[in-house]
């Protein structure tokens, strides 16, 4: 058991030492996405134990095709600044589609839903098209995070499999994050520049950019961060067959 503090909001504080970590337990249930991080940076050695974490996801045959390109310092400062100016631009150069209208029925429910209580924390009224611009633009400065991994990928067929190698990949780095006391959240918005990044961080163009997950510590005082979103019971995803 861990020297774990649990916040009234429901969020799991953990005393920042290496060695300590959740169970496994507390991890799969304390994991969010945080919106708000302190500057502080996250130790070289967190951070490679968190990457050594997720090496040991599982891959279609073993492939491992994950390509992770982590950014701090000045380097993240830049790039945001640059992925700033090309979202205002709307020079968008994605590797993959991403359309919004396509969700439907339950899962378009669960979308409004999600955008609501997020724009509703960080004080955003409904009609307010200017504010919601600006909060939806704080995604291209890594939500202020001292820290982003971009998750690159190799070309395979149709993508499918080792699409899902790249989630289960970013699913394990992000459980590590958690386990730590650290917190991320997945960005699909930065791989709407994808050519942009792979230009400013010279990665071949073989690579596509699946996404990011910025990360660092949590600003447990912002209140976006103490909102929790719910999710269905069992019943509604899963059918047992005997």
């Amino acid at each position: 058991m861990s020297n774990a503090t649990h916040l009234s909001n429901g969020l799991i504080e953990l005393e920042n030492e290496p060695s300590q970590t959740l169970s496994f337990e507390e991890t799969v249930r304390a994991r969010r996405s945080f919106r708000s991080f302190l500057p502080t940076p996250v130790p070289n050695a967190q951070i490679k134990q968190v990457l050594e974490d997720a090496q040991y996801s599982p891959s279609n045959c073993n492939t491992q095709p994950w390509n992770t390109h982590i950014v701090s310092g000045e380097k993240i400062k830049e790039l945001g600044r640059i992925l700033t100016e090309q979202n205002e631009a709307e020079n968008f150069t994605p590797d993959f589609s991403f359309d919004m209208e396509c969700f439907y029925g339950a899962y378009s429910e669960r979308r409004i839903e999600h955008g609501k209580t997020f724009y509703e924390a960080m004080g955003v009224a409904r009609g307010d098209k200017i504010a919601r611009h600006k909060a939806a633009a704080k995604n291209y400065t890594f939500y202020g995070a001292p820290h982003v991994a971009l998750l690159f990928m190799p070309s395979f067929g149709d993508n499918v499999r080792v699409g899902g190698d790249i989630g289960m990949y970013g699913q394990t780095f992000l459980l590590s994050l958690t386990a730590r006391g650290l917190g991320g959240i997945p960005q699909t918005a930065i791989g709407f520049f994808a050519q942009t990044i792979r230009e400013y961080l010279g990665i071949s163009d073989e690579l596509k950019l699946m996404f990011a997950i910025a990360f660092g510590y949590p600003d447990f005082t912002a209140p976006v961060n103490s909102v929790r979103m719910g999710r269905v019971p069992v019943s509604e995803s899963v059918t047992f067959h005997h």
